[in-house]
């Protein structure tokens, strides 16, 4: 029988029950010779002890299976945890190999990041990992793969084997990947000797972090981007105060905020810029920050105009329905679309014209100042403009954003060369009922931007 086993961190109040039991039934215990100090009092007066260098690891579980083999009561020992970076793997992995049938049973030790956490406070109180710097066995490649990864997905980190006399560079390249990734202000802990006589912990910073302070005793933790100091505890929120939003105002302001903290490189105007999130919003594409186009001002005038009760025209029922009826409602705004209006179908069948484009061309006559909002129809966009060019329509405001492959960019740049009426557009053959009212509904917005 083979039980490998985690003393703690060496204090003998860190030592579980079963772990202090399986020591004191032993009659062979096995281990790095410096180990046996903190288990002296658990022995028994007759067992074999037998005390190995830090680095013979393989030599320690070949003699735990002979001995194992010869039916005696093998313990191999270890600090903190046996399954973590200790001895268990070596040990099950030989016995595995050689597929021998002795029993063997890991028993559990409190491990140095976990008493390290203990000592802080709070720091592991959201995703963590453990990543060990030493290169005896594990190609640097790998190890700094790890790193890569553990500093990009914002993991609190713990750090095993960070240096010693001969592995004296890997922790300061670690700190400089993490300072790719994290504050400079991010909080570090260096815990030495944790639950011993020599026990020290050191809390600083990541830009402040002096690798000369750590040696082969010592455990790092490294905080993640929400982790903060409290006097002298590391906390780590776990989001029991910052829930995760569940109304529908919530989530879409929730939405609004990671679109803001991830928008590209801009030079959108404030009233643009929101326009353009809402945009992004509908459509999940950040690249409509590239395709909103908007004269000066635009957004910031018909948030003025909207807010007064102006009237708004659309080409179809799509863009109606998509502005938000509670902002009409408070605004007391009419919104019209005269698509499926008789004398607008008697207009179409007279003159030749689109549905859409003598929907426009009849609310032209009936709401000359209105804002216009075309998100379906190049041609009912090119009846607004011809007009407004012509000098025979003023209207609040024009947005075009018109989709298709027909007279949609034409539509477009005649938008584009109106001087006199404030315009918003979607360029290219982008665009759709609901961006044009995404815009629309940015205007009512404006304050919340």
């Amino acid at each position: 029988m083979i039980k490998v086993v985690g003393f703690g961190p060496g204090h003998a109040d860190y030592i579980i029950p079963m772990a202090a039991k399986a020591i004191s039934e032993a009659t062979v215990v096995i281990g790095y010779h410096y180990y046996f100090q903190f288990i002296q009092h658990l022995l028994q007066p007759d067992v074999l002890c037998i005390g190995k260098e830090l680095s013979q690891e393989e030599k320690r579980a070949d003699i735990a299976i002979q001995h194992a083999l010869e039916g005696e009561k093998v313990v191999v020992i270890g600090s903190g945890d046996a399954s973590i970076y200790a001895m268990a793997a070596i040990v099950y992995q030989k016995i595995a190999e050689q597929a021998l049938d002795i029993p063997v049973e890991t028993v559990p030790g409190i491990s140095a990041f976990i008493t390290a956490g203990s000592k802080l406070g709070a720091i592991l109180g959201h995703d963590f990992c453990c990543i060990s710097l030493s290169d005896l066995m594990t190609p640097w490649t790998t190890i700094e793969k790890r790193i890569r990864a553990a500093a990009a997905g914002d993991f609190v980190t713990g750090l095993y084997n960070p240096k010693s006399n001969k592995r004296y560079w890997q922790l300061q390249t670690l700190k400089n990947i993490y300072l790719e990734h994290r504050s400079p202000d991010t909080p570090v802990a260096i815990c030495k000797q944790l639950g011993r006589s020599e026990e020290q912990i050191q809390i600083t910073t990541l830009s402040a972090l002096n690798t000369d302070d750590v040696d082969m005793f010592c455990v790092v933790l490294i905080g993640n981007s929400q982790t903060f100091r409290y006097k002298e505890h590391l906390i780590t929120p776990r989001g029991y105060l910052d829930r995760k939003p569940e109304t529908g105002n919530e989530i879409q302001h929730a939405s609004f905020r990671e679109i803001t903290t991830n928008l590209p490189p801009h030079s959108l105007a404030p009233d643009a810029l929101w326009a353009a999130i809402r945009c992004i919003h509908t459509s999940g594409d950040f690249e409509y920050i590239n395709h909103i186009e908007t004269s000066t001002n635009a957004i910031h005038q018909w948030h003025e105009y909207l807010r007064n009760g102006g009237t708004i025209v659309t080409d179809v029922t799509m863009v109606q329905a998509g502005i938000t009826k509670a902002y009409t409602t408070q605004y007391n705004n009419q919104v019209v679309c005269l698509l499926n209006d008789p004398e607008a179908l008697a207009l179409a069948t007279a003159e030749g014209l689109t549905r859409s484009q003598a929907g426009i061309k009849l609310a032209a006559k009936k709401y000359p100042t209105a804002l216009f909002v075309i998100g379906n129809a190049p041609t009912a966009l090119i009846e607004i403009t011809d007009q407004i060019h012509e000098g025979t329509l003023a209207p609040a405001g024009v947005i075009g954003a018109p989709v298709g492959f027909i007279n949609v960019i034409e539509s477009k740049e005649r938008l584009k060369t109106i001087q006199t009426i404030p315009y918003t557009l979607i360029k290219g053959k982008r665009g759709g009922s609901n961006f044009a009212a995404a815009i629309v509904n940015a205007a009512f917005t404006l304050d919340e931007a």
